[in-house]
């Protein structure tokens, strides 16, 4: 079984609410640097144990990644960002 700094998990959101995640055998390191180049493509192919699953990119509305890929720089990243939660957007402005 791969370690864990040999994998990289990640994560689709689809356009119709579903998700699905994938443990790839490939170090954070290398998915970094082929990163930009999958989510141009129109369809990537996934294949597992038991099935091929193939992924429609053009129905994927969010991608994640575990470990994070704090590598990539550039226009449009933004690094040191926080994620929000429902109850932190609705507790602004509340506890005086």
């Amino acid at each position: 079984m791969p370690s864990q700094q040999d994998t990289t998990q990640v994560t689709f959101y689809y356009d119709n609410g579903e998700s699905e995640a994938f443990n790839l055998p490939v170090p954070p390191a290398e998915f970094k640097k082929q990163v930009n180049l999958l989510l141009e493509r129109p369809w990537l192919t996934f294949h597992l144990f038991d099935q091929t699953v193939f992924v429609c990119m053009a129905r994927v509305v969010k991608v994640e990644a575990s470990p994070p890929l704090s590598e990539i720089v550039g226009v449009g990243v933004f690094p040191k960002a926080d994620r929000v939660t429902a109850m932190q957007r609705g507790a602004t402005g509340r506890f005086v």
